[in-house]
């Protein structure tokens, strides 16, 4: 085979058989172990996530299809539509604020505000969570972006947990919901910076990484030469808010379901027992999956259980619910967010029963 004959295989595909000295080609070679992409000549390929297709096929189920107009599918699809609809604006909010840490602010600033030394880190981070108006959802793509910045994963798992449970939103909601019981509001500040604190300390302790698999921004990652601050913003912005809706829509058809097929006579099952009404109440916000600004309504109106009861709902589910499950798992890989979600459900419940015993 000539060098014209050889060329024209490669032209057409054709696989060459290995020469002991073959000839110099423009080609550029793909890295060890990688394979091209089934891609046309001339595309671009774009790193579309796996949670834009949920939500467009979440979309598609979810609007006025003729064949779900079953009472209970109705009902699925209201609670879903709602618990989707109720957490996207903090969605959004914390998809910006996570494209704005990786467009505006400087790589070492957190580095530097923070404690040097990472034990310290946590608890400083965790108070720090005071200051994002916003739920569980808004809190997971900031903490992503905070690890990419170089802050120490103890430090932003400690911000994950608490930002959601102690802002002034949530805990002004709180006193409303329980008005003359200000006992309340302090018991679930107490024992959720004491959980966040507790599951950061936990990670340095016992964390590894081969758990945490941060998701990474293959063409922007921070701001580079050539790009301007606003287009790394956009870029930031659309990777994180579509990898992120998808698994809160996902979160969101979970709880659905169990708010649909759980009747309520289980409710009263389980409040005449104190330990099993607090596990139970555990279980079920992990389970409901409502938003942090809503769920103390949701509490005070489950007067047949016990004030630790309620104090563990508050507490557990900014925490650890279905939809943050599902954006932690997108975010951080499934390793991380079982074993996470796992502690942080068995810590919760432990600060909550022992703060409700010095307050409540």
């Amino acid at each position: 085979m000539d060098k014209a004959d050889e060329l024209v295989g490669v032209t057409e595909g054709v696989a060459a058989v290995p020469h002991p000295d073959p000839p110099v080609r423009r080609i550029r070679p793909w890295p060890p172990g990688a394979r091209p992409r089934p891609w046309p000549p001339g595309a671009v390929p774009r790193p579309w996530p796996l949670g834009a297709a949920l939500t467009v096929a979440a979309v598609l189920l979810l609007v006025g299809t003729p064949w779900l107009n079953h009472p209970a599918v109705q009902a699925w699809r209201t609670v879903c539509l709602a618990i989707t609809v109720q957490a996207l604006p903090f969605l959004l909010l914390g998809t910006a604020l996570s494209g704005a840490i990786n467009a505006f602010v400087p790589a070492d600033l957190f580095t530097r505000v923070l404690p040097k030394r990472p034990a310290l880190a946590v608890p400083v981070a965790g108070v720090a969570g005071a200051v994002l108006p916003g739920c569980e959802c808004a809190s997971v793509p900031v903490a992503s972006s905070l690890i990419r910045r170089g802050v120490t994963p103890a430090a932003a798992f400690a911000f994950l947990l608490s930002a959601p449970a102690i802002n002034p939103v949530v805990l002004t909601a709180t006193a409303v919901a329980f008005p003359g019981d200000p006992a309340m509001v302090a018991a679930r500040l107490l024992a959720s910076l004491a959980t966040a604190a507790v599951m950061g300390w936990l990670w340095l302790w016992l964390g590894k990484e081969t758990w945490l698999r941060p998701l990474p921004r293959h063409r922007h990652s921070g701001h580079r030469h050539g790009h301007s601050r606003r287009t790394e913003f956009r870029l930031g912005f659309q990777h994180d808010f579509l990898h992120a809706g998808g698994f809160l829509v996902v979160g969101a058809m979970a709880a659905a379901t169990f708010d649909v097929t759980v009747p309520g006579s289980v409710l009263d099952a389980f409040s005449g027992s104190p330990w099993l009404s607090v596990l139970f109440l555990a279980v079920l916000a992990v389970l409901l999956a409502v938003c942090s600004e809503a769920d103390a309504f949701v509490a005070a109106s489950l007067t047949g259980f016990s004030p630790t009861a309620r104090l563990a709902f508050l507490v557990v589910g900014p925490m650890v619910d279905l939809k943050l499950i599902a954006l932690q798992a997108g975010t951080f890989g499934r390793a991380f967010a079982w074993r996470f979600s796992t502690a942080t459900t068995v810590v919760a419940v432990t600060a909550s029963v022992l703060i409700s015993g010095a307050l409540l």
